[in-house]
C-alpha cells in the first residue's frame, strides 16, 4: 500500500490535478468550494495501470494553512510537487519543497500544471527553474512531468510515472508496532466515532484493542475502511478510516496517535539533529520558543542548542526539544520547526524519551552521534552507558529498533563480555562492565560508611541499601549478585562487609556491663530501666547473651533456658500450668510470668487453653 501527497503553492492546481487523476474532488468543506481553495487536508484514491490502489492526500497551499499541510504530508511515499506553468516557482513552492526535504522524502515527481496557458518557450524556462530548484534537495533526481488537468494532456504519462516509481519502491518496513497518526476526527451516522490517518509500522485488524496516545484512553476497532470499502486488516502504508468503540470525538484530536496498548509512550523531551534552512533571515538562538510538528501533532517547543548559543542559517546542530504538551513519537521520526509565519528547519529524532543533557559536553555529543550513525551494537552500548542499569525491554524501546535486532545484539555483547546481565527474562538488568564495577564500588562504600556510623549494628538492612542505590524493582537481583560475588556478606536481613565485626564503644560497653550484672543479680525480675538502646540490645541478642521476651523484659540466655526447662517439665508432669504457678515457681511478679508465657506461646512452645497453658 502506498500514499501520494501533493505539495505546492496556492492556486497551482493541486486539487484540480487530483480530481483529474481520480475523479474525486478532494475539497470536502463547503468553505473550500466557496472560496476555490484548499483549507484543510483532502483525500482521494486511484487505481494504477499496474493494478495497485494508492491513496492521495491533497494539502493546502496557502501560507496560512501550512500547519494543515504538515498534518498530512508526514506519511507519504511519493510527493507530487505541483508548479503552475504560468507562475512557475512561488514562495510556498519553496517552503513545501523545503518541508519535503527536511522530512527526508526522497521519491517525488515535479508536476508542471496548466500547460495549456503558456507556450513552449516559456515552458522550457519553467522546467529549467524547477530543475535548479530541486537540485540541492532530497528530490534532486525526481522526474518532471508537464500536464494540463483541463485538457488531459500529460495525465497518462504522469499516471505511468507514478506507477513505475511505486513499483520500484522498497517494501514497507514492519516492526509490529502499528501507529496511526490521526489527522481527522468525525462522527459517522450509525457508526459513531471515526478517525483517519496513514498507518505506519505495522498492521491493524478489526477487533484489535487500541490506545490513544498521549491521553491513554483505550478503545477497540469496530471497523476499518480503505477507499470507502470495508476491510478486515489494514496494512502499513494505507490510508485508513478506523471506527472506534466506546470513545467520543471530544476525547480525540488531530495529532493523537492510535496504537496497540502498552508500547507507545508520550514524551515532552526529545534529542535530535536539527537543520536550520539556509534561506531563513536570522540565526536561531538557544532556548528559542517556536512551533513543533511531527506526524499530525503540533506543540510549542523550546529549542536547547547543545553546542552553541546560536545556529546560523544553513547549519545543523544537536538540540534538545522541550515540548509544552505530550506527543507520541519514536526514534527516527522526522519533525519540522516553524515560527508563526515561516518554516525554519527540521530534522530527525534520535532519542524520543530523552533526559536533560548538559550543554557543551563532547561526550554528550559523541553519544548522540553514535545513536544516529552507529551499528545496533553501538546503539545498545551507548544507551546502556547513559542509562544503566536498564532492562533489555527498556533498551529495545529506547533504541527505536525492532526487538528482533536488539535482542540478538544484547546476547552477542554479553558473550563478548561487553555487557553484564543480572537476572533473566523480563526482570533482567543490564550494565556495562565499568557500570557494574561502579555499582559494586558504590555498594561497598555505602556499607562501609554504615559500619562507621553504626559500629554496633551487624550491618545495613538490605532494603535500606537497595533504596540508597536506587535499585527499585531490581534491588533483590542486584544485591543477590553482589552477595554471590563476595562484595558484601548477607547476615539475616542485613548486609555487611566480610571483615566487619559489630563493636561497642567504651560508653556502650560500660552500660552493657551494668545491665548484665543486673540480670545476674535479679534473674527472674530484671530491671527494665537498664535495658540498653536497640542497636546494643540487638547485638547482645545476636550473640545469644540475652533473650527479649517483651518490650522492657529481657532475660539472660541462661536464665531463659532454665525457665523454659522448668515450665515444660511442670506441664509434662501436671499436664498444664497456670500463670500463678509460673509466678510462684520463680518467685517473680505477674508482669514477668505473663511476658514469659506469651513469648513461649508465640514460639509455639506452649499453647493457651482458657487461663492455663499446655505444651504446643
Amino acid at each position: 500500500m502506498f500514499v501520494l501527497g501533493t505539495a505546492g503553492h496556492i492556486d497551482h492546481g493541486k486539487s484540480v490535478l487530483v480530481n483529474a487523476l481520480t475523479g474525486i474532488d478532494p475539497d470536502r468543506l463547503e468553505e473550500e468550494k466557496a472560496r476555490g481553495m484548499t483549507i484543510d487536508l483532502g483525500f482521494a484514491w486511484m487505481k494504477l495501470p499496474g493494478g495497485r490502489e494508492v491513496g492521495i492526500v491533497d494539502v493546502p497551499g496557502h501560507e496560512r494553512f501550512v500547519k494543515n499541510m504538515l498534518a498530512g504530508v508526514g506519511g507519504i511515499d511519493l510527493a507530487l510537487l505541483v508548479i503552475a506553468a504560468n507562475e512557475s516557482v512561488m514562495p510556498q513552492t519553496r517552503e513545501h519543497l523545503a518541508i519535503l526535504d527536511l522530512l527526508a522524502i526522497s521519491r517525488g515527481i515535479a508536476v508542471i500544471t496548466k500547460k495549456d496557458l503558456v507556450d513552449d518557450e516559456w515552458l522550457d524556462l519553467v522546467r529549467m527553474e524547477v530543475e535548479e530548484l530541486l537540485e540541492p534537495t532530497s528530490l534532486s533526481q525526481s522526474p518532471i512531468v508537464v500536464v494540463s488537468a483541463l485538457t488531459g494532456e500529460g495525465l497518462p504519462e504522469l499516471t505511468a510515472t507514478i506507477d513505475r516509481m511505486l513499483e520500484e519502491s522498497a517494501p514497507k518496513k514492519e516492526t509490529d508496532r502499528a501507529r496511526l497518526p490521526i489527522d481527522r476526527v468525525f462522527t459517522m451516522s450509525g457508526a459513531g466515532t471515526v478517525v483517519t490517518g496513514t498507518l505506519i509500522d505495522g498492521p491493524l485488524s478489526v477487533g484489535d484493542e487500541v490506545e490513544v496516545i498521549p491521553s491513554g484512553v483505550k478503545s477497540r476497532l469496530r471497523g476499518l475502511q480503505m477507499h470507502r470499502s470495508r476491510i478486515e486488516t489494514a496494512q502499513p502504508g494505507s490510508r485508513v478510516a478506523a471506527n472506534l468503540v466506546g470513545i467520543t470525538t471530544s476525547q480525540l484530536q488531530r495529532g493523537d496517535v492510535l496504537a496497540r496498548p502498552g508500547w507507545l509512550k508520550p514524551t515532552t523531551m526529545l534529542s535530535a539533529r536539527f537543520r536550520l534552512l539556509g534561506y531563513t533571515r536570522r540565526p536561531l538562538r538557544h532556548n528559542a520558543k517556536l512551533s513543533f510538528f511531527t506526524g499530525a501533532a503540533e506543540a510549542v517547543v523550546k529549542v536547547r542548542l547543545l553546542k552553541a548559543d546560536e545556529l546560523k542559517p544553513g547549519e545543523a546542530a544537536w538540540v534538545q526539544l522541550l515540548l509544552d504538551r505530550p506527543v507520541a513519537a519514536v526514534n527516527g521520526d522526522h519533525f519540522i520547526i516553524r515560527s508563526t509565519t515561516d518554516t525554519l528547519g527540521g530534522g530527525r529524532i534520535t532519542d524520543a524519551h530523552a533526559r536533560r543533557l548538559r550543554r557543551f559536553r563532547p561526550n554528550v555529543i559523541d553519544g548522540l552521534v553514535t545513536r544516529e550513525e552507529g551499528s545496533v551494537d553501538d546503539i545498545v552500548l551507548a544507551l546502556l552507558g547513559a542509562r544503566q542499569p536498564a532492562t533489555s525491554s527498556a533498551i529495545s524501546e529506547q533504541s527505536g529498533l525492532p526487538p528482533g535486532e536488539v535482542g540478538p545484539a544484547i546476547e552477542a555483547l554479553i558473550g563478548q563480555g561487553k555487557v553484564v546481565r543480572i537476572g533473566s527474562g523480563e526482570d533482567d538488568v543490564l550494565f556495562t562492565p565499568s557500570g557494574w564495577d561502579g555499582m559494586e564500588e558504590t555498594a561497598v562504600d555505602l556499607v562501609r560508611d554504615y559500619h562507621v556510623r553504626y559500629p554496633s549494628r551487624p550491618g545495613i538492612p538490605r532494603v535500606e541499601l537497595g533504596n540508597k542505590l536506587a535499585l527499585k524493582v531490581h534491588s533483590q537481583a542486584i544485591l543477590g549478585k553482589l552477595i554471590e560475588q563476595g562484595a558484601v556478606v548477607e547476615q539475616g536481613l542485613n548486609v555487611r562487609l566480610s571483615g566487619h565485626q559489630a563493636q561497642l564503644t567504651p560508653a556502650q560497653q560500660g552500660r552493657v556491663d551494668v545491665f548484665l550484672k543486673s540480670l545476674r543479680e535479679n534473674p527472674y525480675a530484671p530491671p527494665g530501666d537498664l535495658v540498653p538502646e536497640p542497636d546494643v540490645l540487638n547485638l547482645l541478642i545476636e550473640k545469644q547473651e540475652v533473650v527479649k521476651v517483651a518490650e522492657g523484659v529481657v532475660f539472660s540466655t541462661d536464665t531463659y533456658n532454665d525457665m523454659v526447662a522448668k515450665v515444660t517439665a511442670h506441664i509434662r508432669t501436671q499436664g498444664k500450668v497456670s500463670l500463678a504457678e509460673v509466678r510462684d515457681m520463680f518467685q517473680t511478679s505477674r508482669k514477668y510470668a505473663q511476658a514469659l508465657l506469651e513469648y513461649l506461646d508465640s514460639k509455639k512452645v506452649t499453647r493457651r487453653v482458657g487461663d492455663e497453658r499446655v505444651l504446643y
